[in-house]
């Protein structure tokens, strides 16, 4: 990013004039005040924040915040949030807990191709959003292909077919596929030959580009100097800025590195205002299956770091790249202890699995202390990885799961298997009767709601597969599924119950349905109320028969007789495991965690 000093200092100059100026109308007669205009945007910030919540406690089942009490009420913010999962329902989630939790309002900085859309971009003005350019949203594949020749000389790109001259320019990016990093172009030697200002930071890209020629896009160098002038005229009137420094949404179970945006500000503002006194605030965004409908979110805020005044100094001394270096690795810990990251998805699956081991049988806990849980085992496996123990343990839980999938049941089925035929039957009959009452009962909004949810399931994939091929680093893209599920329905629904309460009005005026109603235009009314309570009730009742649906497939495995034994063993199995998980736990725990003993999370 373009250093932001000189152009910055003019335009955060205006800004303050013009405030000033604002400032002293509010004492000539007829001009309205400052504060008027103030309380309005802040009305139609919380109005906007309030209807999507509406729309976010449908679409999801639990979401709770934890640790909201470190959020300062007063002074200067900067809410760094990770990982970044939704596109469009991450900031709207993280603004409506800050704003409920501790009474703030949030600007977010919010990519400036997404201020195009319609409907994002209105809502992203109206809660003055500050929109970003960035370079891979600008990016074009490269003619030809680049390689790195000698290993002794990683700054030295080498083309075949390429066209340095004609198409990229000194200070521009060079970005690798497959989520390999990216890096600046210092020099261009020729058509065929470049130097890179600092070689790539993975050593996959290099080992990757040594390997042989590999395609690559070229990203223009962007000037972000009026994004930071705003940021910090924001600051220093001690409002709050939210970003979310990975640069863009994915869905890998670890974090992406940090990009330097956010450091300049934080450094930045304070090497402009050194009295701001600017907060970072650590948020943690853990969602349970996002992309998929009633899923559940927990919001972790972290403790809020000060900003060392040795780093500011440094900064305006000219250490800048080593300042922003350190300021980024204290938020990558801070995001770290906030956040569920593991290095990969398998990793992930067996942290999960041995939580749910170490549980004791039939007790529930809060969904924030199981986000706590999988952290903590997460560093932990992580610190113990290497010990044969482990990786013993780590392939006997995934056979586990394994087991479980063959079966087609979920961990808290498998104690199905310790009832008796009779009781398995008299349950599985029970619950039968229970889920066709449901079902009826359900059915009217089913029906009345089908069309919105056969069109957010077919969008939803099909821009997920957009999102993909336009994404070097996205897995499934799963991150753009409940973005535009939530944006379908937003779109489609109002309108379908537009359409169904004319039809409602229509019949009842043309065949006089309803003749003791007089105008019939009460008709329309009542039905935009009807039909939406109607779909409503069938959520909610849907939404237990689906966890009595769920449950039907374990009973009927049990009555399998050829599958009677298997899970007996499993249960077997599920109970050695535990004790065995718990025991590596409890034998480990306090080396890695000090307080283990004193704090423990989870009493036996």
């Amino acid at each position: 990013m373009a250093s932001p000093q000189a152009p910055v200092t003019s335009l955060l100059s205006e800004a303050r004039g013009k405030n000033a100026q604002l400032e002293n109308a509010q004492v000539v007669p007829g001009t309205r005040s400052i504060d008027t205009e103030a309380t309005f945007q802040h009305w139609i910030y919380d109005m906007i924040i309030w209807c999507l919540s509406v729309v976010f406690d449908l679409f999801f089942r639990e979401i709770r915040p934890r640790g909201a009490y470190r959020i300062p009420r007063h002074g200067p913010i900067l809410f760094v949030a990770a990982p970044h999962a939704n596109q469009f329902i991450d900031p709207i989630m993280l603004m409506r807990q800050i704003r409920n939790e501790a009474g703030r309002r949030i600007s977010f900085l919010a990519a400036e191709k997404s201020m195009h859309l319609k409907f994002v971009g209105t809502v992203a003005r109206s809660v003055s959003s500050i929109p970003v350019a960035r370079a891979q949203d600008l990016a074009a594949p490269g003619t030809g292909l680049i390689y790195i020749n000698d290993k002794e000389k990683p700054l030295v790109i080498k083309g075949q077919g390429t066209k340095f001259m004609k198409e990229c320019d000194h200070g521009e990016t060079i970005i690798l596929p497959k989520s390999l990093g990216s890096a600046e172009i210092a020099s261009i030697v020729s058509d065929e030959e470049l130097i890179l200002r600092r070689p790539f930071k993975d050593e996959k890209a290099i080992d990757h580009l040594l390997s042989g020629p590999s395609k690559f896009k070229r990203a223009p160098k962007i000037d972000q100097s009026q994004v930071y002038a705003k940021v910090f005229e924001r600051l220093n009137d001690g409002g709050c800025i939210g970003i979310f420094p990975e640069g863009g949404s994915h869905d890998r179970p670890d974090l992406l590195p940090l990009k330097a945006g956010v450091a300049i500000m934080a450094l930045g503002a304070l090497e402009q205002n050194p009295e701001c006194d600017i907060k970072i605030v650590p948020c943690g965004m853990n969602y349970f299956h996002p992309h998929k409908f009633r899923s559940r979110a927990v919001i972790e805020f972290g403790p809020p770091l000060s900003i060392p005044k040795e780093l500011v100094k440094a900064y305006s001394e000219g250490k800048k790249r080593e300042s922003v270096q350190e300021l980024l690795d204290m938020i990558h810990n801070a995001l770290l202890a906030v956040t569920v990251t593991s290095p990969d998805y398998d990793t992930l699956m067996v942290i999960q699995a041995a939580r749910r081991l170490y549980k004791p049988a039939h007790k529930k806990i809060p969904l924030s202390l199981v986000i706590e849980m999988n952290r903590r085992l997460v560093i932990g496996y992580t610190h113990y990885k290497d010990d044969p123990r482990i990786i013993h343990l780590r392939e006997a839980v995934a056979n586990y799961n394994k087991q479980l999938r063959h079966l087609g049941i979920l961990d808290h089925q498998v104690e199905y298997a310790t009832f008796p035929i009779l009781e398995i039957l008299g349950k599985l009959v029970y619950r039968s009767l229970k889920l066709f009452v449901l079902s009826l009962g359900a059915l009217p909004g089913v029906i009345l709601f089908a069309p919105v949810f056969i069109a957010t399931k077919k969008i939803s994939k099909v821009k997920a597969a957009e999102a993909l091929k336009a994404s070097s680093v996205k897995i499934a893209a799963r991150d753009v599924v409940a973005t535009w599920k939530i944006l379908v329905a937003l779109g489609l629904a109002p309108a379908l119950y537009w359409l169904y309460a004319l039809l409602a009005t229509w019949a009842t005026w043309k065949y006089d349905l309803v003749p003791q109603v007089r105008p019939v235009w009460l008709v329309t009314v009542a039905a935009m109320i009807v039909f939406p309570a109607i779909t409503y009730a069938a959520l909610r009742i849907g939404e237990t028969g689906m966890d009595i649906f769920k449950s039907l497939k374990p009973l009927v495995t049990c009555l399998n007789p050829n599958k009677v034994n298997a899970i007996a063993k499993l249960r077997i199995t599920r109970e050695e495991l535990a004790k065995e998980v718990t025991e590596m736990i409890n034998s480990l725990g306090p080396d890695v965690f000090p307080e283990f003993d004193s704090h423990r999370l989870m009493q036996s």
